[in-house]
């Protein structure tokens, strides 16, 4: 168990895969274009990972019930395709249909595919792991986070200036085969690359209740 999860919302979990496997999984998830690829819990060697026990036991002591994959998105921030993300909350879930259910809002569609915001107790039950395949710092694009932000629920753009001006942030440096498991609700951003590094990393969402009746995830496992 990671106690600074609950602290903090995140937490650093080295060595969680060797360097054969990395470069293993590189292999079979390939380049990609643009930013990265979804949907990924439809690619066998991507779901076995997902529900091996490896992974299961780093989430279950933070979750309610059993851990369920539902969604998985492979980054690649590299010099062709770079991107900034600005300080934000992973603030919505893909699903299968649009299904109106109280508390359940606003929607969105991203490439096609419904999303919603689950009430701010629902997020709070779901924890993302987020395997590392290369080294990763500043200068390829490191994850910042806000340390104890999570603790506030969903943030109004003026409360999320005033945290920021209020803390200092947090980069996560981490070497390929680290985990850094984060709460959704947990501030975070990152910068432009500045090296010619990759920077790829497989981002798995786990829930731990069940969905209302009516609402269906988009890729559970």
């Amino acid at each position: 168990m990671h106690p600074e999860i609950e602290q903090s919302g995140f937490a650093l979990v080295g060595n969680v895969l060797d360097a054969s496997e990395c470069s293993a999984l590189r292999e079979t998830l390939g380049p990609v274009s643009g930013a990265g690829e979804r949907g990924l819990l439809g690619r066998p060697g991507v779901v076995t990972l997902a529900q091996s026990d490896r992974l299961l036991n780093l989430i279950r002591p933070h979750l309610p019930a059993e851990p369920q994959p539902v969604r998985a998105i492979y980054f690649d921030k590299s010099a062709e395709a770079n991107w900034g993300v600005p300080w934000h909350q992973d603030l919505t879930i893909a699903l299968r249909a649009r299904t109106e259910v109280v508390g359940f809002g606003p929607w969105s569609t991203k490439e096609g595919i419904p999303h919603v915001q689950p009430p701010a107790e629902l997020l709070a039950q779901m924890l993302t792991l987020r395997l590392h395949l290369d080294d990763t710092d500043e200068s390829n694009g490191a994850l910042h986070v806000l340390p104890g932000s999570h603790r506030e629920g969903r943030l109004t753009s003026d409360r999320i200036q005033e945290l920021r001006a209020q803390q200092t942030d947090y980069l996560c440096v981490a070497a390929a085969g680290d985990a850094l498991l984060m709460r959704p609700l947990l501030l975070h951003a990152s910068g432009r690359s500045t090296s010619p590094r990759h920077r790829r990393v497989l981002h798995i969402e786990y829930a731990g209740f069940a969905l209302p009746t009516g609402l269906e995830w988009h890729e559970a496992a």
